[in-house]
């Protein structure tokens, strides 16, 4: 119906007519994500693949190219030998007809040839001359149209020049490669000896690159991570929250407000994130630092990593199992001194003994499986104690503190035990120093009670310190 005289309303700010609720105020909804092409999507997966080999070059030492492998049984596999065979088997038919057809000889010798000039460095000026004389395809070609080919010599002369180019490490396998008389299994061994030198070489680069990686690998990593966010803006969804959460349990735990709002309106204090006396917001380094702790706490199986930790989560993992495991024989021996006393345990070699069986039986368990590991733990700390007190001539413990023993050992599975808590805190307080910006360089005071386990902690500090300092 429309209004009386003098009710007109002026229409909405929206253009829409007046009488219907506007929407409730709010962000405005989420764009759909913008749908990639098959060349963009390549082009994002290649870009990953350049970030994370520079990455593991410059933080696993250990680091090496290999070349790919399937399972025996796999499909993958049983595709790839039907189609070595079949082509084998093909090579081999044509050298052995009458006259001999030389195609896929002379294929194999093209990239026997590009193999041999990939080896070389840029020094080798005169054997790629020497390598492009030999092995002159044109020439080849004409003289295997004339039937005028030395398969024979040409091998002879690759594999001359393969033992002149190889790493020790391949020394054998190529003198092994002389004793063979049949030009189609040569050439397949001179192939797959090619491949491994090839893979030698790529090798040998990565850790000549090394060095001048570590000076540039942050700045490349940055630009890299900034071109895949332009291309994937909703790409950083888990950092973000991983970010939002260590934010609020440093602003929660955060102390008073400065006593001096003079203070807070300096730009020193503005610089550490205070924006006026009574609010405090957090700095950016103790945010940092509050998130790179949580990664030693972090539940596996329950939430994803963030995106910008992806290609250390494996590393980190590996450093929080240590972690665990760590912090549950510091919690055994803690107890164990507790009720034996410092007399048994200050025994030439007792505690080495209870750390190394406890650490045996807790390798390569999941902290899931604690409970039952330290039912067989606390077996053995009973009979190592016995057998002690005995060979120290003292009274073996009573019925009723063998059973306590146990049964605080077998307590340390709960993650609510005060004891494993304790030493979890401690742990985790002493790991924080090495995150710090000076942490890797700084002293740091051993706390109390994890003297036992100090070489192997100190360790896993630095492995800590060596990956958080890369991404920070």
């Amino acid at each position: 119906p429309q209004p009386p005289p003098g009710d007109e309303q002026p229409p909405r700010e929206d253009g829409g007519p007046r009488g219907e609720e506007l929407p409730a105020p709010g962000p405005p909804p989420a764009s759909p994500p913008q749908a990639l092409s098959m060349n963009e999507l390549q082009e994002i997966t290649d870009d990953i693949s350049k970030l994370t080999i520079a990455h593991e070059i410059v933080l696993n030492s250990d680091f090496k190219l290999q070349a790919a492998s399937f399972s025996p049984k796999s499909l993958e596999n049983r595709v790839k030998e039907t189609l070595h065979k079949a082509f084998w088997d093909g090579l081999e038919e044509q050298l052995s007809a009458s006259p001999p057809d030389y195609t896929r000889a002379i294929q194999l010798l093209q990239e026997i040839k590009e193999a041999l000039l990939s080896l070389l460095l840029p020094r080798h000026n005169q054997l790629r001359s020497q390598i492009e004389e030999a092995l002159d395809m044109e020439l080849i070609r004409q003289e295997a149209e004339h039937g005028a080919l030395d398969i024979h010599g040409l091998t002879t002369y690759v594999l001359g020049t393969m033992a002149r180019l190889c790493a020790p490490v391949r020394d054998e396998e190529v003198r092994g490669l002389q004793s063979l008389t049949d030009p189609a299994q040569l050439l397949r061994e001179i192939f797959r000896v090619l491949g491994l030198m090839k893979m030698d070489m790529l090798n040998f680069t990565i850790q000549s690159l090394r060095t001048h990686l570590q000076d540039h690998t942050v700045q490349y990593e940055r630009k890299k991570f900034q071109e895949l966010l332009e291309k994937l803006p909703n790409s950083l969804d888990r950092t973000r929250e991983w970010l939002c959460k260590a934010a609020a349990e440093v602003s929660a735990s955060s102390s008073q407000p400065p006593p001096h709002p003079a203070v807070s309106g300096s730009p020193a204090a503005h610089s550490q994130g205070a924006v006026s006396s009574s609010t405090t917001v957090p700095s950016l380094a103790s945010v940092l630092n509050r998130g790179y702790a949580n990664l030693l706490c972090w539940e596996p199986g329950q939430k994803e990593y963030p995106e910008t930790l992806f290609m250390d989560q494996a590393r980190l993992q590996e450093i929080q199992a240590q972690v665990n495991q760590l912090t549950i024989i510091a919690a055994v021996l803690l107890v164990t001194s507790g009720m034996c006393g410092s007399t048994l345990c200050g025994s030439p070699g007792f505690v080495a003994r209870l750390k190394r069986v406890t650490k045996v039986l807790l390798e390569g368990l999941s902290c899931t499986r604690y409970e039952e590991a330290l039912e067989d733990i606390s077996d053995q700390v009973l009979q190592e104690v016995s057998r002690t007190l005995s060979q120290l001539g003292y009274v073996a413990l009573t019925t009723d503190k063998c059973a306590s023993l146990k049964g605080q050992i077998k307590s340390i599975a709960d993650k609510g035990n005060a004891v494993r808590h304790v030493i979890e805190q401690r742990i985790h307080s002493f790991l924080s120093l090495f995150i710090s910006p000076d942490g890797q360089n700084s002293q740091k005071e051993f706390p109390r009670g994890l003297d036992p386990i100090q070489e192997e902690l100190l360790e896993v500090g630095r492995r800590f310190g060596s990956v958080i300092h890369h991404n920070r």
